[in-house]
């Protein structure tokens, strides 16, 4: 049962949800300094949690904790604890839910054997990884989810809208498309932080070597340390086991690298996504290339026919001017074949035209 721990309260983003080692939670309402004290930490590692200055992604190693800054997750790990800021927050009860479905369940699996005291409360004797990995797994599982979801959202939103803009272009349509695409751009750009974020510590074994919490700790308090000695004695990971090697990071290597690879999956989704809309902005473009092209032989054709039509009115104008001439009398059968040859002129104009334009290739396309 979640217990109420009640301290300086001045503002809800600054309530904090504590977990120990066994999955115990108690909500903490404390300024940060009460914090500072409580988990040693530097103010500018808790600065960076933050959510008025909005600052990246981010996960510190520091001497006794792990300061996580992972969107809505902003969290300090210690060797046995940890302070989840906003757990009401309703992107963050599931994470707590979780934190406390697992941390539950190592310690109903632990509590016969724990024993108060000893060197060995931070090691799981039935999973490798040491507490604050758990922890961290659990954040980055989360936060991987997460950004997963929403990429999921994008997609049924933007698939059906580029389909449907195929069909029909409008302005309803494309403003659709330019907010998706907006959409795309940010979280594209959030998501690339949490990548590169994950990049940085695989790329820095010095930086990876900080998140080991448990070993910093052990060696701090075991004899073993000075001594050297090895005689582990359960099937427990022993406290020699921790401090064989200061510099082996395979542990967390291996779990950065498997949830890079899922974050880094979701990138390619994001940009496949992308790629999507710009194959279907190039197809409009085409489109409406195309449409131009046929509206520029429309005006082909219309500026032929208004040339031979200028032909037919040029003949009609000098036989209908008011002149007389000789030639005029006794010729009213004329008539009839003037306006027969002049219209058979009017027609080869417009042909002869037509069919330069077709040489030429200007209207060849039209074929279809």
């Amino acid at each position: 049962m979640t217990s109420i721990v009640r301290k300086t309260s001045i503002s809800p983003r600054n309530s904090w949800i504590k977990l120990d080692i066994n999955g115990h939670s108690s909500i903490l309402d404390v300024d940060k300094y009460e914090l500072m004290r409580q988990v040693r930490v530097d103010a500018r590692d808790l600065r960076i949690l933050d959510p008025i200055l909005a600052y990246p992604s981010a996960i510190l190693g520091r001497e006794e904790v792990i300061v996580i800054n992972l969107e809505h997750i902003k969290a300090i790990i210690t060797a046995k604890e940890v302070f989840l800021l906003d757990p009401t927050d309703e992107d963050v009860v599931p994470v707590v839910r979780e934190l406390q479905r697992r941390l539950f369940a190592i310690d109903t699996n632990q509590r016969d054997d724990k024993n108060s005291g000893s060197l060995e409360v931070e090691v799981d004797e039935d999973d490798d990884l040491p507490f604050e990995f758990r922890a961290l797994e659990i954040f980055l599982e989360a936060i991987c989810s997460f950004l997963d979801a929403r990429v999921a959202d994008l997609e049924m939103d933007t698939y059906p809208t580029l389909d449907e803009l195929t069909t029909m272009i409008s302005g309803q349509n494309l403003d659709k498309i330019r907010k998706l695409k907006n959409k795309i751009t940010r979280l594209t750009a959030r998501v690339q932080k949490v990548r590169e974020e994950i990049e940085h510590l695989m790329d820095d074994d010095e930086d990876m070597a900080d998140l080991y919490l448990s070993r910093k700790l052990i060696s701090a308090l075991s004899p073993i340390s000075h001594s050297g000695a090895s005689s582990p004695t359960t099937k427990s990971k022993s406290v020699a086991t921790y401090l064989r090697d200061e510099n082996d990071v395979d542990e967390i290597e291996m779990l950065l690298e498997a949830y890079y690879m899922q974050i880094d999956g979701t990138l390619d989704r994001l940009y496949t996504l992308r790629g999507y809309i710009d194959d279907t902005e190039d197809y409009m473009n085409i489109q409406i290339d195309n449409i131009r092209n046929q509206l520029i032989q429309l005006e082909l054709f219309l500026n032929s026919a208004d040339l031979s039509l200028a032909f037919y009115s040029v003949v009609t104008g000098i036989l209908g001017m008011n002149i007389q001439y000789s030639w005029q009398e006794d010729h009213d059968y004329m008539f009839k074949w003037v306006c027969i040859f002049t219209a058979i002129a009017a027609i080869s104009i417009f042909l002869i035209i037509v069919g330069h334009a077709r040489k030429k290739g200007l209207v060849g396309f039209m074929n279809s």
